[in-house]
């Protein structure tokens, strides 16, 4: 396993600007997953990302577009996102890289079997989702709308295409969920459980924190350093795993070399990083004194939020592949009708739902299909 180079941030404040680097912040060095034989893997491969204008599916266009691909699919209904993105790319590569984008959801059956008919990839990382924990409790139906029936579009779809792989982008949120956004990915896993026995190799890749990402927590702390302060956390105990977005665009990278059918990867990103202490310390490296020149607010836990996130649930049984900092883990296998029923439910649920102007029903739902979903009493089940 390499180790990326440091990649140092800028920060000014009162007029200097000062730098830190995301191995300082998180007390451990950060890993380049991707290897030689990965980069040979995507040679002359058409790889299709969904998702791809947005933080991790705009790493992974990156991080592919340096294996000789033979075309790079951005399907993203953010056009900016996607527009962005195609325009770094070309910037870089030019004519030596096929960049095409699709505008379109993942909830558009029909838009994505038009895409797939007219590129056939190979390659499918189905990055696309609504991630953002307390905005999908309030908007639960549109969680389940695009990380659920989405997710079961999108790999019917990769299926019928007989693309070769299929890695779906996953969460530590997705264990013992306590969310309306961890138990609609939990979902999204079972689903590509349940394509255990297909011709197209589905795998899942589970994510930490990714650092820098949009929404991410360091954005949000640089922002209010350079502002004067202060810096505000949901709760001081709060316990988060973290990881870079080269580590996570490398990791579903080298997931789509090694997977076979069924895994979940896992990367081992060491212990989980306390936020207030996060706080402290981008506080302290930008030459300020905490709760003097910049204070540190508790704000208390948002709606669907829990103190300690997890990357395995105690089941969860993963072993190391040999020479690897990455875990697989391969438990029972779901059968296809079963994914059929789940996602019948929750489609059912989403009807009532929007008939009703009530996130009630598809709580319920997903508290049915997702046996380990915890439901918080927090959660807004009223649309206002």
């Amino acid at each position: 396993m390499s180790f990326l180079k440091k990649r140092k941030k800028k920060i000014t404040v009162n007029g200097s600007t000062l730098t830190y680097s995301y191995e300082e912040l998180i007390g451990r060095r950060c890993y380049a997953v991707p290897t030689d034989e990965a980069k040979l893997y995507y040679r002359d491969k058409c790889v299709l990302i969904t998702g791809g204008g947005g933080s991790i599916g705009s790493e992974i266009a990156r991080e592919i577009a340096e294996c000789s691909p033979r075309k790079i699919i951005i399907l993203d209904i953010n056009e900016n996102g996607a527009y962005e993105i195609y325009g770094e790319l070309k910037r870089r590569f030019g004519d030596a890289l096929d960049v095409v984008i699709e505008i379109g959801s993942i909830r558009d059956k029909e838009r994505l079997n038009i895409a797939f008919a007219l590129h056939r990839p190979e390659i499918v990382f189905h990055a696309a989702a609504h991630k953002h924990v307390p905005l999908m409790e309030h908007n639960a139906t549109e969680a389940v709308k695009n990380n659920c029936i989405g997710t079961y579009n999108i790999i019917n779809t990769a299926e019928q295409y007989k693309a070769e792989k299929f890695i779906l982008i996953s969460t530590d949120k997705a264990v013992n969920p306590t969310n309306v956004m961890g138990a609609s990915k939990r979902v999204c896993e079972i689903l590509v459980k349940s394509k255990k026995d297909s011709r197209t190799v589905f795998s899942s890749v589970r994510f930490g924190n990714v650092l820098g990402s949009s929404g991410s927590v360091v954005p949000l702390f640089k922002r209010q350093i350079e502002e004067g302060g202060p810096i505000t956390l949901t709760d001081k105990r709060a316990l988060r795993y973290f990881m870079t977005i080269p580590e996570a665009a490398g990791l579903v990278l080298e997931a789509g070399v090694k997977a076979k059918g069924g895994e979940l990867f896992v990367l081992d990103i060491g212990e989980p990083v306390r936020i207030y202490d996060l706080a402290v310390k981008m506080i302290e490296l930008s030459g300020l004194i905490p709760d003097k020149d910049i204070r540190i607010v508790e704000t208390g836990l948002r709606p669907g939020e829990k103190l300690y996130e997890e990357m395995l649930s105690p089941s969860e049984k993963a072993h190391r592949l040999s020479g690897d900092m990455i875990f697989v883990e391969e438990d029972d296998t779901v059968t296809s009708e079963k994914a059929d029923s789940i996602i019948k439910r929750l489609t059912e649920a989403v009807n009532e739902s929007e008939a009703n102007i009530d996130n009630a029903p598809v709580i319920e739902a997903l508290k049915e299909v997702v046996e380990t979903y915890r439901f918080s009493s927090n959660v807004i089940l009223k649309d206002t």
